[in-house]
């Protein structure tokens, strides 16, 4: 039984960023955001989720960006009021970033029938197809990732 090659599959990956990072700029666009205010709501809020949210630092960190970057991603992004800072810890210095109601209610209306749709293409897959769905694309996201972060290091000195 032939599936696709491995050459397939690296152009259907291709297809699928291309078009995911086009649906991102659609919506950033429809909302007057940046793409990496975008990038940067995405963070926060999955962060804000998994009940981990993010420092201002740990944002840039994320989003390889520099302090003076970040300082300007989260000030738009709360000018927009999308995110909010907060002092949650012992540690009163500390912020942390906490999306807003008006950023899910948006993200919301514009993904969730992309969502819906989702569920509905992943209802016809196996248990096992999903499993092994979900190993090939954080193999594929591990590999991009650390091939990013080997392009953006700084090239070693001639001293090293």
């Amino acid at each position: 039984m032939g599936g696709p090659g491995r050459e397939q599959l690296v152009e259907l990956l291709q297809d699928y960023a291309g078009e995911a990072d086009r649906l991102g700029q659609a919506f950033a666009g429809r909302n007057g955001l940046h793409l990496t205010d975008l990038h940067g709501l995405l963070a926060v809020t999955r962060a804000g989720n998994a009940g981990e949210p993010l420092t201002p630092g740990a944002l840039g960190s994320r989003l390889g960006l520099t302090t003076g970057a970040t300082t300007a991603l989260v000030d738009r992004l709360e000018r927009a009021g999308h995110v909010r800072r907060s002092r949650e810890s012992a540690d009163r210095r500390r912020i942390t970033l906490r999306h807003s109601d008006t950023a899910a209610a948006v993200g919301a209306a514009f993904f969730g029938p992309l969502g819906t749709r989702m569920g509905e293409v992943l209802d016809g897959f196996s248990e096992d197809e999903l499993d092994a769905a979900a190993r090939f694309l954080t193999a594929m996201t591990a590999l991009v990732a650390d091939h990013r972060a080997h392009l953006t290091d700084p090239a070693p000195s001639a001293a090293d």
